[in-house]
């Protein structure tokens, strides 16, 4: 009779991790396709003590461009002492809407976090907001600039760097003769409409330095 009880309690044990992990399972599946419990989730990460984890929590919010975190995350902004963290909330500031907060993530260009800017802003969806800013910066930004153009740009971006390849600067001269090469090339391999057909945008509006 007491082995019994045993094997009872054991296989109850068993029954109830199950349902434990079944239940666990669940709530992970919901969250993930519910962008608003994936943003709370990135949100929280803005609070922990490790800058990396800020940054992938800014990064997340930014993917998810959720528009309903944009006061917390201004504050956030204000606040944080981390200069690559700062760059991701910038960065999550822009994809929320705020169009002003690109021209931060264009000035990281000409900083040690120009390799993290750049890789934000060649998700940009179109070249477009990059094309006002592009005479505003010094001669190190323009240069990186041309280099994201150069992946991202599209036929109209050819006429905003032709001026560019005839600079006096033979490094900006360069990277903007190089870009056109890349563009050229790129738009060669494309549908016939390709370089025409709008891409979708995310934010419209060009950045006010």
């Amino acid at each position: 009779m007491h082995k019994n009880i045993s094997w009872f309690k054991i296989c109850l044990l068993v029954c109830l991790f199950a349902v434990s992990v079944k239940a666990q399972t669940t709530d992970d599946a919901v969250t993930a396709k519910n962008p608003q419990g994936e943003a709370a989730e990135a949100a929280k990460q803005l609070t922990d003590r490790d800058p990396a984890v800020r940054q992938r929590g800014a990064e997340e919010l930014a993917r998810l461009a959720a528009t309903d975190w944009l006061h917390l995350i201004e504050g956030y902004r204000l606040q944080e002492k981390n200069a690559r963290v700062r760059v991701a909330l910038d960065w999550a500031l822009y994809r929320m809407g705020k169009d002003e907060s690109l021209y931060a993530v264009v000035r990281a260009l000409d900083s040690a976090r120009d390799g993290q800017a750049a890789g934000y802003l060649a998700q940009l969806e179109t070249p477009q907001p990059l094309y006002p800013v592009l005479p505003r910066v010094n001669g190190n930004t323009q240069i990186k600039l041309l280099k994201i153009l150069a992946r991202i740009g599209d036929t109209a971006t050819l006429e905003q760097i032709k001026p560019y390849a005839d600079s006096f600067d033979p490094l900006i001269a360069k990277a903007a003769q190089e870009a056109e090469q890349e563009i050229t090339a790129r738009l060669a391999n494309q549908p016939a409409d390709a370089a025409t057909r709008p891409r979708q945008v995310g934010n419209k509006k060009p950045p006010t330095p």
